[in-house]
């Protein structure tokens, strides 16, 4: 399996910080915050890792994390021209890297404490359709897109930021796909928003049936808000003094 951090974006919701800087690099307690998804892939034993970024910012991401040797892995580094294109639209810019084979997808906002080496050892094995990540959420889960699952695991519907959600489990941007995800992406059609979505991907997995969900106990989408930015400095803060993440 390889793997993808998706960290490009405008981050408008995020301005002034993010006036001259990717949010994606900003700090988050004692570290950039791009680190913790890195962190998590190279925990999951995954050994090549490409980020995405936009123009402006990819040599920052060079200069802070270089080749991968320090952190015992290979890094890769593709540009998204279009940041408005959508996440679907950033994950079929990894189709050279990804050669055919399996693909972990981690937004580079996306905090969390779950160990992925299980699901990815899985997902290697079963060899075909696609892993979405959940978390309850019951107050605030329909502002994200709500997965309805059953006792097994299997994805029955998402819908995005319903009014009226099926389940109180939110979508997390943690994925994992199979070889075939870029022929799914290249027959999508753009959103009234203008991008490739994320589930509307997603739903082509659902409609063959092989699109499952694993719950995590705790995640923070710390892009979202300076409010989030701040849950996620003081999350971590408390995650570390507990011994909980490093």
């Amino acid at each position: 399996m390889r793997g993808l951090i998706l960290a490009g974006g405008l981050a408008t919701r995020l301005r002034p910080l993010t006036q001259v800087t990717n949010k994606h690099l900003l700090p988050v307690y004692n570290k950039p915050m791009i680190f913790y998804p890195l962190d998590s892939i190279i925990k999951s034993g995954v050994k090549e890792i490409l980020i995405l970024s936009s123009s402006d910012h990819a040599g920052h991401f060079a200069n802070l994390l270089g080749s991968g040797d320090q952190f015992g892995v290979r890094l890769y580094y593709v540009i998204q021209d279009n940041p408005k294109g959508g996440i679907a639209n950033a994950i079929s810019l990894a189709e050279e890297f990804a050669g055919g084979q399996n693909l972990l997808v981690v937004l580079g906002d996306n905090i969390f404490g779950y160990d992925l080496k299980p699901a990815v050892e899985y997902f290697d094995k079963k060899g075909k359709g696609a892993i979405v990540f959940g978390v309850k959420m019951p107050t605030e889960s329909k502002q994200y897109g709500v997965i309805e699952m059953d006792t097994q695991g299997k994805v029955l519907s998402i819908e995005e930021k319903p009014e009226h959600p099926k389940s109180d489990i939110a979508q997390t941007g943690i994925y994992m796909y199979d070889s075939r995800v870029f022929d799914f992406v290249r027959n999508l059609k753009p959103s009234q928003r203008g991008e490739l979505e994320v589930t509307d991907l997603n739903n082509h997995y659902l409609k063959e049936a092989t699109l499952e969900c694993r719950l995590i106990d705790w995640w923070i989408d710390a892009g979202t808000s300076h409010d989030e930015l701040l849950r996620a400095n003081n999350m971590v803060a408390e995650k570390i003094a507990k011994g909980v993440i490093k």
